[in-house]
């Protein structure tokens, strides 16, 4: 017995699924080598991951000191569809206002994203994470009738 891994998105079918897909998963490596794994309200913008984190973050220390990431955006199935994104994280202190509300305008309304930036805000200092990706994989489980078959005849 043998199975491969499913079928990818197609490019427009990657960017549809990232624009209305709501929780992402950024990966960042420990100190010791594990790995951190936080879930995240996000944006995507111009072909990257923009998320906001407290500047002093586990996630922050670790991509001050690691740059290397993996993005993980998946929705519930069954059938299940993701996207992983293995890219590069930077960090900008600069435009957090616009940055913030970009993200939160995805989630709520412009009054309710403003009222809760301004909330955070007074936490603490947050920066920007912006994710490059280098490679890029998806996957759709709807498309692959290998695992439609195998599930159907147990649940039908």
């Amino acid at each position: 017995m043998s199975y491969t891994q499913s079928p990818a998105l197609t490019r427009e079918e990657i960017s549809a699924f990232l624009e209305k897909a709501k929780i992402a998963r950024i990966c960042s490596i420990n100190k010791d080598g594990t790995i951190h794994a936080v879930p995240v309200w996000f944006n995507y913008d111009n072909d990257t991951i923009v998320i906001g984190t407290p500047k002093n973050s586990r996630r922050g220390r670790n991509i001050k000191r690691n740059n290397n990431v993996t993005v993980l955006i998946d929705e519930v199935g069954p059938p299940t569809r993701g996207v992983i994104i293995y890219g590069k994280a930077s960090m900008d202190d600069k435009d957090m206002d616009q940055a913030a509300h970009s993200i939160f305008s995805r989630y709520m309304s412009e009054k309710e994203a403003r009222g809760y930036w301004k909330g955070l805000s007074e936490l603490t200092e947050w920066v920007i994470v912006i994710v490059k990706p280098i490679h890029i994989a998806s996957f759709d489980y709807s498309k692959d009738t290998k695992y439609l078959e195998a599930t159907k005849k147990y649940t039908s």
